[in-house]
């Protein structure tokens, strides 16, 4: 077997690398010995030959080599087998009572390129690099050594795909699936359509957040915003809130959320809209000459999609969450709480509390923080890779 092409790296590009992060951009690349081709199994060396471990090259992406290992290994199907039982033991550890979450989070289980998300006894693969596109058979065999699966399906149908030169990809590689599944989050039953639904079914992301919001809920009236399939609505409505208001610019995730609503036993207290959530939150707070705002809402979730994709939409994103905020506190009683998320790797924290507190004090709030809130554990962080953190969100009770 031939020994691999070798890229050394440029001087001052090493100490990245070391730290954890798996990128290594075009223009970090001093030099690729033998010629290597898209694809291929690369070693990496530092710039004094050092070996920095060994990953995947592709010339027609910005990120020109994704690392694997620190060490010099062979991409087959124990290398996967491995690597992926590290991560299931992960999730074991952190959800042991979970039965559908995210089993390998790319960067996060440091396998760059690839999402495994388990619905049951159903696998969701998203591939979204060449060369971990190269590796499927051995991926495919290893999650069928671990899971003995009903189903694997692919979803690689992800923007990304196009700067790797693939195509999209989707459907049921192994095993038979029709229509969608039923799951369960934390004991609560959800319809899921994993061959078509939205990312590759639900947002797993959140599956610990939905206990935690629920918790404000208590003969609350609710509103959820970006309600996609009613995560947070229908733990709100099982921990006793007295109505959930539902709204979704999708009709079908309106029509599969009042389904869930059903097949929990909890039709009686929700209701959901399908409608532009902006549009709907500017009606509901517009007022006449002389008229009072009159809030409704005891709790108000906002989750919604990401507003930016780049760092230079994020002032265009900016104005949006302002907006939905600004709406959102005028519809909060006093005392009543705003559980609120943004899921942009690019707006930071701290930024996304600014604005916040902007739109509180335009619409002459006093907020009070009660909760801070991340993604679940099945998505972990590593702080070396700024771009596995993404999720941030608050709990903030209306003081005045």
């Amino acid at each position: 077997m031939a020994h691999p092409p070798t890229i050394t790296i440029k001087p001052g590009e090493a100490d990245r690398i070391l730290a954890g992060h798996p990128w290594i951009y075009k223009g970090s690349i001093l030099d690729v010995s033998p010629p290597a081709g898209d694809g291929d199994v690369v070693h990496v060396k530092d710039h004094r030959q050092r070996p920095l471990g060994t990953g995947i090259f592709n010339s027609h992406s910005k990120i020109a080599v994704r690392l694997l290992s620190p060490d010099p290994v062979v991409l087959d199907e124990a290398f996967f087998k491995d690597r992926i039982g590290s991560a299931l033991k992960l999730r074991e550890k952190h959800l042991p009572a979970s039965t559908s979450f995210r089993v390998v989070n790319a960067e996060s289980d440091f396998l760059s390129g690839l999402i495994v998300d388990k619905y049951e006894d159903v696998l969701a693969l998203q591939i979204s690099a060449l060369g971990m596109d190269r590796c499927k058979p051995a991926i495919i065999s290893a999650l069928q050594a671990l899971f003995q699966p009903r189903a694997i399906v692919e979803r690689s149908d992800v923007a990304s795909r196009k700067h790797e030169g693939l195509p999209e990809s989707n459907g049921v590689l192994i095993g038979e699936l029709t229509g969608p599944l039923t799951i369960q989050l934390n004991g609560i039953r959800f319809e899921v359509d994993v061959l078509g639904g939205h990312k590759t079914g639900m947002y797993l992301d959140q599956q610990m957040n939905y206990q935690a919001v629920a918790r404000f809920a208590g003969k609350a009236q609710v509103l959820d915003c970006f309600s996609f399939l009613g995560g947070f609505g229908l733990h709100a409505a099982r921990a006793g809130a007295a109505h959930v208001h539902m709204l979704d610019q999708s009709e079908e995730a309106v029509a599969a959320s009042l389904r869930n609503a059903a097949a929990n036993g909890l039709a009686s207290a929700c209701s959901a809209e399908a409608v532009n959530v902006f549009d709907w939150l500017k009606a509901q707070t517009r007022v006449g000459v002389n008229e009072k705002l009159v809030p409704k809402f005891d709790l108000i979730v906002l989750d919604p999609p990401s507003f930016t994709r780049n760092r230079a939409s994020v002032p265009d994103a900016l104005r949006g969450y302002k907006e939905i905020h600004l709406r959102a506190l005028k519809l909060l009683k006093p005392g009543g709480t705003l559980a609120t998320f943004c899921c942009s790797h690019h707006v930071s924290t701290e930024l996304f509390q600014d604005v916040i507190l902007a739109a509180a004090f335009d619409a002459r709030r006093v907020l009070r923080r009660v909760a801070t809130f991340s993604q679940s554990p099945d998505h972990p962080v590593i702080p070396s890779i700024p771009e596995t953190e993404y999720l941030k969100g608050f709990a903030f009770e209306l003081v005045r």
